[in-house]
């Protein structure tokens, strides 16, 4: 557990306490190719490994685990690089993508390029088979018994995979919603977990970027408690992806291809 105790002062109507809380810590990390820093994010320093991949993975720099030849982690008083070194043939693509990128100044064209790339469109996932209510809600509930950091910190996201007769097969937790994902992303990838027959659980809205990387990993069934944008849900819908959000209990909202969802015993007795 990343985390780190911190003193506070407790002030209600009645009296102001000195306390104590344990909060998540939260560092720049910058995630580097061949030399090259490719992004530098705010997150919580754990399962940087799975980081590194799932990061690697969800912004299309390389198609599988083995693109990365070499991995290093090197910690800094700033905070942490995640140097990898790419196979020959795929590090000279990226090399040129770069120099595509950084050379046009004061084109026009950057800032079009930019919004096009932030909103494109989600890899079409696969059929996938049928879940339940009770499976989404198992889903959910499951993550609450697993979220260390965010149980001791109230202050972290969680993003996992769950699959019927398994459960949860991992769990990733981070500051970030977006780095959660990209994490178990990671793993999976890292450990050749299938999730072509699953569900993704987060704890957090559903923006366009959570579709995305849930179209990387594959997998049919995103399931989240909170709810999603409207351009998420337009990303869900093209992409194939069952969208279930307000998971409450067991009870929420289908936004996207609802096929998947199996419908209740009793009502399809009384249908």
């Amino acid at each position: 557990m990343t985390s780190v105790r911190v003193d506070t002062l407790s002030v209600s109507p009645k009296a102001h306490e000195p306390r104590d809380r344990v909060v998540p810590d939260e560092t720049p990390i910058a995630l580097v190719h061949d030399g090259a820093t490719h992004a530098v994010m705010m997150a919580t320093p754990a399962d940087l490994e799975d980081f590194a991949v799932g990061f690697s993975l969800s912004e299309g720099v390389i198609g599988a685990p083995s693109d990365i030849r070499d991995l290093e982690i090197v910690e800094h008083d700033e905070g942490f690089e995640l140097r990898m070194w790419l196979v020959p043939n795929l590090g000279r693509v990226v090399a040129e993508r770069r120099r595509l990128i950084a050379g046009p100044t004061g084109c026009g064209l950057c800032g079009v390029e930019s919004l096009q790339a932030a909103c494109a469109p989600a890899r079409l996932v696969g059929a996938g088979g049928t879940v339940s209510r009770a499976d989404i809600a198992a889903a959910m509930d499951a993550m609450s018994d697993v979220q260390t950091l965010g149980r001791a910190t109230r202050a972290t996201h969680a993003a996992g995979f769950w699959r019927k007769g398994e459960g949860l097969l991992a769990v990733r937790e981070d500051v970030g919603r977006h780095n959660a994902l990209d994490k178990l992303i990671g793993y999976t990838a890292r450990a050749g977990v299938s999730t072509h027959d699953g569900i993704v659980v987060i704890t957090s809205r559903v923006s366009i970027e959570m579709v995305q990387k849930t179209a990387v990993l594959g997998a049919p069934v995103l399931a989240a408690i909170s709810a999603p944008t409207a351009l998420a849900v337009r990303t869900a819908d093209a992409a194939g992806i069952t969208l279930a959000a307000i998971v409450r209990g067991d009870s929420f909202e289908v936004f996207t291809h609802p096929h998947r969802i199996l419908p209740e015993p009793a009502l399809a007795a009384a249908g």
